[in-house]
């Protein structure tokens, strides 16, 4: 047999196996929004996957049909960055690509929400600012009849929904069973409100408020750092403008490699959303979501959108877009090795 020929194919198949094991450390990425394949105006919905199988829903917004929803899967934990409607989900997709990308077909989610929807019918860890925890744990109740418990432990999945609650600066650890790491996430600040969606309150509530155009606070906004088993910290921005923050804790402080960032124009322009990027954040990739526009036509970034604007005046680092059910996977550094 010729040694070098047998050498060189151990080499291969090592190689090869270690490229399996180096992808099976990714964390996956798949944004759930109203079109499948697009990025359009009223999605917000992310599922974020470690390796280890521990699966995080973020902002379950108004993109995603309910509890219902086949492409949600097992969700172990949902985080909601505040309590505007398009976020905690005030409304529901009618039938998944209903309507068209600028303006999906929508439903009311009252009067429980598609956050405390999804949470009951998955027994998740509901993990966000507790005044707007309270909330949602009062919503779940409802839907099933009992209280909603404080978490018992980090062990995923737990048998019911509950309350994993913080606020800002505060931190959760959740674990996978028979895993040796667990998945950390902290709320960090952002720049914005955080007032509920009338919609969601009881009716003598909400005829109160009515009058005078009032609607309750739930407590300051937040984004999220998450800290994955593969090393890989993540920020995600929730809706925001700039903030020193940006720079002293996300940037400073849990050095996040990676960015999901919100474009809101109520909150950020694409110009302050490069400065962000470029000089206060700094990551190693950005994925850009929650346009309010429809950004793309056929998968492809159209001219003259926003987005397209933020991409142009980020010119360090790969800008990718959050496409309705594509999922991107990242390794440790923030590099994408698929989907991307």
């Amino acid at each position: 047999m010729n040694t070098n020929r047998t050498l060189s194919l151990l080499v291969a198949c090592a190689l090869a196996v270690t490229a399996a094991v180096a992808r099976s450390q990714t964390v996956k990425i798949t944004p759930l929004g109203s079109h499948a394949g697009e990025f359009c105006a009223r999605d917000r919905a992310t599922i974020f996957e470690d390796p280890t199988g521990v699966r995080i829903l973020y902002d379950a917004g108004q993109s995603v049909t309910g509890a219902g929803d086949p492409r949600l899967g097992t969700v172990h934990i949902v985080l909601l960055s505040h309590a505007h409607g398009d976020h905690m989900g005030d409304r529901k997709m009618s039938a998944l690509g209903a309507g068209s990308c600028e303006s999906p077909d929508t439903v009311s989610a009252a009067p429980h929400s598609t956050t405390a929807e999804i949470a009951a019918a998955k027994n998740a860890a509901v993990m966000m600012i507790a005044d707007m925890g309270v909330f949602i744990g009062r919503k779940i109740a409802n839907i099933r009849g009992q209280p909603t418990a404080a978490c018992a432990g980090n062990a995923v999945p737990y048998a019911a929904p509950c309350l994993a609650l913080v606020q800002l600066g505060g931190a959760r650890a959740f674990k996978a069973q028979g895993a040796a790491r667990a998945v950390e996430i902290t709320a960090v600040p952002a720049s914005h409100a955080s007032h509920v969606s009338r919609a969601l309150l009881d009716e003598q509530e909400r005829k109160a408020l009515e009058a005078d155009e009032l609607t309750p606070d739930l407590g300051p906004p937040s984004g999220f750092v998450i800290r994955f088993t593969n090393g890989l910290v993540a920020y995600l921005s929730g809706d925001t403008g700039i903030h020193a923050d940006m720079r002293t804790v996300v940037h400073d402080f849990h050095r996040a490699k990676l960015a999901y960032l919100n474009l809101g124009p109520n909150a950020i322009s694409p110009r302050a959303a490069a400065f962000a990027i470029d000089t206060l954040v700094r990551p190693v990739s950005v994925v850009v979501s929650h346009a309010n526009e429809a950004a793309t036509s056929g998968g492809r970034l159209l001219p003259g959108t926003r987005t397209k604007a933020f991409i142009d005046l980020v010119k360090t680092r790969p800008v990718y877009l959050s496409l309705s059910g594509r999922t991107m996977e990242f390794d440790d550094k923030a590099k994408c090795v698929a989907g991307c």
